[in-house]
């Protein structure tokens, strides 16, 4: 005996299939849009290469950059931001090229040791020690400190200096030139610098004086070298 279905029983049941999906999709619809609108809190972080490393979002800020890189107060003026960002990019790539050309290249353990370095190497030149400084230049370098040591031991002149603080140390630039890595560092610090004459006597600077120098400083190493240490190898005054 063959069963005879009820008129319409196969339609209700596509019906309420219908229903069922259309609430389904809708549920998903409306679960996605809660998700995608939704910051946790544990999304990824792109890179902005105008952040150093210690100042990416969610991490301790570094210290604060120095004067000519610092964002203008108010509206900037027409190309000032632009000139800067570019600046910035070339900075962060050239760290990039740097770190692919030497695996041991870490920005933030440069910085502490190009500030140690910085501090090392002013005062050997306030108190002439010529080994130290020897260790620490490179060639064209070290004359140019040599002889302006030299210019002040002839005169019977003496300096003393101090170093009340650093206020700032950033990278500017950084490039690879064949092997060898090239990073230069702007610092900004807070000085006492006194010349004494041959009588003891202050003939520039004074003990209440203090300055705030910029140093423009050029630091290299050749990657190939198992020397870890980097050379000084150029200073200047900022542009």
């Amino acid at each position: 005996m063959l069963a005879v279905s009820a008129p319409g029983s196969m339609d209700d049941v596509q019906f309420l299939d219908i229903i069922f999906f259309a609430m389904v999709a809708a549920f998903l619809v409306l679960r996605l849009r809660s998700v995608l609108g939704r910051r946790t809190g544990h999304e990824r972080q792109r890179h902005d290469p105008r952040l150093s490393p210690r100042t990416q979002p969610g991490e301790a800020e570094a210290a604060e950059p120095p004067p000519a890189l610092e964002a203008p107060a108010g509206e900037a003026p027409a190309g000032e931001g632009e000139a800067e960002t570019k600046l910035s990019d070339l900075v962060a790539a050239g760290l990039t090229r740097l770190r692919l050309a030497d695996r041991t290249f870490d920005p933030e353990r440069f910085l502490d040791g190009a500030r140690s370095a910085f501090e090392i190497i002013i005062a050997a030149f306030a108190a002439g020690d010529r080994a130290t400084l020897r260790a620490l230049l490179s060639d064209d370098v070290f004359r140019d400190f040599e002889s302006a040591i030299a210019a002040r031991e002839r005169g019977g002149q003496s300096l003393k200096h101090t170093l009340v603080g650093m206020t700032s140390a950033e990278i500017v630039g950084a490039e690879v030139k064949g092997s060898t890595g090239v990073v230069t560092v702007k610092f900004v610090s807070d000085q006492i610098n006194l010349m004494h004459d041959a009588e003891g006597k202050v003939v520039a600077g004074t003990p209440e004086g203090v300055t705030s120098v910029t140093d423009v400083w050029t630091f290299t190493r050749d990657s190939r070298s198992r020397d870890p240490n980097w050379m000084l190898a150029a200073t200047r005054s900022p542009d």
